[in-house]
């Protein structure tokens, strides 16, 4: 049985490394594939914007997770989820502009934000009054980060964890992350995020969610997933009690 995945250059969730694909959502799909006999694990490095449309039109099986949207799913079928993750900046070392929160970026007119195309954090930014003219699209996430060590934005939104583990890898003298301290009703929202899969894929759909339910969680899981920064904070909120 092969089963291809796509993928995007986002650490920590995958990217290429050595010519190699890895990342928490790929060593995550690779347990749970193999656990329901998948033999052949063909890896797809595409763009984010090409996630959605490729997994439709059956150009390959799955998607890493993304996070749920009704928009979303009314495209594709979503797994049941698998880490819940929260947004962040990252931003130049000093955070020159003081960034911590869309609606502060919001109040700065002349504040850049850098955000990847499709990507939830723009209409998260828009809904907490960021004007369009105060944000530029990006196809990859490697040319935001260029454009945000330019100066070209002052910006990058994306998730915490993810803005953590670029910033620990490029320097803290160089770029930080701040993650957003988001409350409502005394807690702390954490979107989740989900595989997906082409709507007609079911079979592959039910047994990656059999073998989710029995993973998830687990010793094992958290060890794996601890060697690329994902925690507690991002597993508990999507485990089924």
């Amino acid at each position: 049985m092969k089963v291809t995945i796509a993928y995007i250059e986002e650490p920590p969730f995958g990217w290429t490394e050595s010519n190699q694909p890895t990342g928490a959502d790929l060593d995550l799909a690779e347990v749970i594939l193999r656990a329901i006999g998948v033999t052949h694990i063909e890896h797809h490095l595409t763009t984010f914007s090409e996630l959605l449309p490729g997994v439709e039109a059956g150009r390959w099986d799955m998607n890493v997770p993304l996070f749920v949207t009704p928009e979303r799913a009314s495209r594709v079928a979503f797994s049941s989820p698998v880490w819940a993750i929260g947004d962040g900046f990252l931003v130049r070392a000093g955070n020159p502009k003081a960034l911590n929160s869309y609606a502060l970026l919001a109040e700065r007119h002349d504040a850049r934000l850098g955000i990847i195309a499709g990507q939830v954090q723009h209409q998260s930014a828009r809904m907490s009054g960021v004007r369009e003219d105060q944000i530029v699209i990006f196809e990859q996430q490697s040319d935001a980060i260029a454009a945000l060590r330019s100066g070209t934005i002052d910006a990058y939104a994306s998730t915490a964890v993810g803005n953590r583990v670029v910033a620990g890898r490029i320097g803290g003298s160089v770029l930080e992350a701040v993650e957003h301290d988001i409350v409502e009703n005394g807690k702390q929202p954490l979107p989740a995020g989900a595989f997906s899969f082409n709507k007609n894929a079911g079979d592959l759909l039910k047994a990656v969610n059999e073998q989710l339910r029995l993973y998830l969680g687990s010793p094992d899981h958290r060890t794996r997933m601890s060697k690329f920064g994902i925690t507690r904070r991002e597993i508990d909120p999507v485990l089924v009690v």
